[in-house]
């Protein structure tokens, strides 16, 4: 299922996060809050909106590290 253009349903990032060890720290005011240790800084998600737009997304695997590409391939697992 490849995300090219496309918005990324809330459930599914979320699951991604839990994957790559992330934890949810807070929610607040339709934000959500996730992080672990080695980040540089934490992952915030609005969770009134859904799906998440896909340039939110892709902010926040630069702040993971990672690319759309590794995202897709979570997809595909």
């Amino acid at each position: 299922m490849p995300t090219s253009g496309r918005n990324i349903p809330l459930k599914s990032f979320r699951s991604y996060l839990e994957w790559k060890g992330l934890k949810k720290i807070r929610t607040k005011g339709g934000h959500e809050v996730w992080s672990k240790t080695d980040l540089p800084r934490p992952i915030v998600i609005q969770s009134h909106i859904d799906p998440v737009p896909l340039f939110v997304v892709k902010t926040n695997l630069k702040t993971l590290g990672v690319t759309i590409k590794d995202y897709e391939a979570f997809l595909l697992a």
